[in-house]
């Protein structure tokens, strides 16, 4: 309890709390935030519930600050900064829910136990009224059920309710338990991942953003390998992402290839290792993640057997085409379906560089084709490198230390991060007396090539070079 007393000892929360208590309401702490202070883990958001109606909880909040304002009013919810603290505080709710979709009817309630028995899990259905700091746990009073604290302890995740209840209420929940797993590194209790399974189909009347919205925090996660795993085994993950199930489908019991169901798992826990090494204290790199996660998702399509052996042709570029498709149907935006996309492209690019020393130009070129993305590539290719074959993984590690050494000396030398022609558009249909057309383009992309050719060469001598070629396309 010493750091719930911490949290309600702050300014923001004493003087709310005293407020509520003169004002003759119920006041709590609820919620993920007592959760996670009772695991000790960090505490950012604040979260309150009350016996106030909308315009009472406004109305009490308004003594203490101006700065308010309505972010769910019509579901119960007033947000406010107070004493340099930003709070939501809901009041109880008693929801009912339509077979036909996720969204409760509202309705509010007049008990913090009916407000608390609605919620997804037990661990997250625990309260700390406040000011007289009393651990509310109605769990413990559901029918069979373990309570708040009792799964806290054993580390489970369960509903208060039954979980058939809660799932049909709002379907949503089983990804959330993926999520929670995932985050708290908890178990989802054996009814409640077999709910997860009889009611999949549910997850037909959830929306794509939603559904979106929960790979994005589960794959936020430190470790979004167990999430993905249940997600997975309890076919949730074939309604909305089935090109990563599909990956199940390469696996043989004759060893002729390894797993990449398990390789792409492995591949996406080292890229988070990396990016914690070389970007330490950043957000999660979403765009990075779902690359590593989906990096070979174009493997079951492309499989083929030749001469005893497994080949997997042109994966990465099928590969891309399916992640664009599936990004594009969960709502992500253009921007990051563009990125995911082009890093799967360009996985494979490096193995050939281990094979045979590229020339200056190909380490151009690869630079330049990663574009902004040339560090997520590193780390993506990196990552990749799942062989138990000690040898062989040093070697690849060498060669990519020396690409990416190579890469940042060009780029010191040539400002490479923005490799450009000698020449501009207007400076080519200048020199060749050309009006905007598709000659200046194939104009621009011969000076673009001259340049990852051989580097700078300056004005002048770019100039005498496209005259040359010019003059050598329009007689030939």
């Amino acid at each position: 309890m010493a750091a719930l007393r911490e949290i309600v000892a702050t300014p923001a929360v004493s003087a709310l709390a005293a407020a509520f208590r003169a004002a003759g309401h119920e006041f709590a702490l609820v919620g993920g935030p007592v959760r996670d202070a009772l695991l000790g883990r960090s505490v950012s958001d604040l979260d309150f519930t009350t016996s106030a109606r909308p315009d009472e909880t406004r109305a009490i909040v308004e003594t203490l600050t101006k700065h308010i304002w309505d972010v769910g009013r019509d579901f119960g919810t007033i947000a406010a900064k107070v004493l340099g603290e930003t709070v939501e505080i809901t009041t109880y709710r008693a929801d009912t829910y339509r077979d036909d979709s996720r969204k409760p009817e509202v309705a509010f309630g007049d008990t913090i136990e009916g407000d608390l028995v609605r919620r997804d899990f037990t661990i997250n259905a625990l309260a700390l009224m406040l000011p007289e700091m009393r651990l509310i746990d109605c769990s413990t009073a559901a029918a069979g059920g373990s309570g708040g604290i009792e799964d806290l302890l054993a580390r489970r995740i369960m509903t208060p309710g039954s979980p058939e209840t809660s799932f049909t209420d709002d379907p949503l929940r089983m990804l959330r338990a993926a999520r929670f797993a995932a985050q708290l590194g908890f178990e989802v209790a054996p009814e409640v991942q077999a709910a997860m399974v009889e009611f999949g189909p549910r997850l037909e009347i959830v929306s794509a953003e939603r559904i979106r919205d929960e790979l994005v925090k589960t794959l936020a996660t430190d470790d979004p390998v167990p999430g993905i795993r249940l997600l997975v085994e309890t076919g949730l993950a074939e309604r909305f992402l089935p090109e990563l199930t599909e990956l199940l489908t390469t696996q043989d019991d004759h060893g002729r290839h390894k797993d990449v169901y398990e390789h792409s798992l492995t591949v996406l826990r080292q890229a988070i290792e990396l990016e914690r090494v070389r970007a330490p204290g950043a957000a999660p790199d979403i765009v990075l993640r779902l690359a590593a996660l989906l990096h070979d998702i174009g493997k079951p399509a492309t499989r083929r057997f030749e001469r005893g052996g497994v080949t997997f042709h042109h994966h990465d570029v099928v590969g891309a085409k399916l992640a664009k498709k599936r990004l594009r149907e969960l709502r992500f935006d253009n921007g990051t379906v563009k990125r995911v996309a082009r890093l799967i492209e360009l996985h494979l690019r490096f193995f050939g560089y281990s094979d045979q020393q590229w020339t200056d130009s190909a380490v151009r070129r690869y630079a330049r084709d990663a574009g902004g993305e040339l560090e997520q590539l590193h780390i993506l290719t990196r990552a990749d490198v799942t062989t138990r074959n000690r040898r062989k993984a040093e070697r690849l590690e060498h060669a990519y230390d020396d690409i990416e050494r190579r890469i940042a000396e060009l780029s010191a030398a040539e400002e490479l991060a923005a490799v450009r022609p000698e020449l501009d558009g207007q400076q080519i249909m200048g020199l060749l007396g050309l009006p905007p057309g598709p000659e200046v383009g194939r104009a621009y992309k011969y000076l673009l090539e001259l340049r990852l050719d051989e580097g700078p060469i300056g004005e002048e001598e770019a100039a005498r070079r496209l005259r040359e070629w010019f003059e050598g396309n329009r007689n030939g």
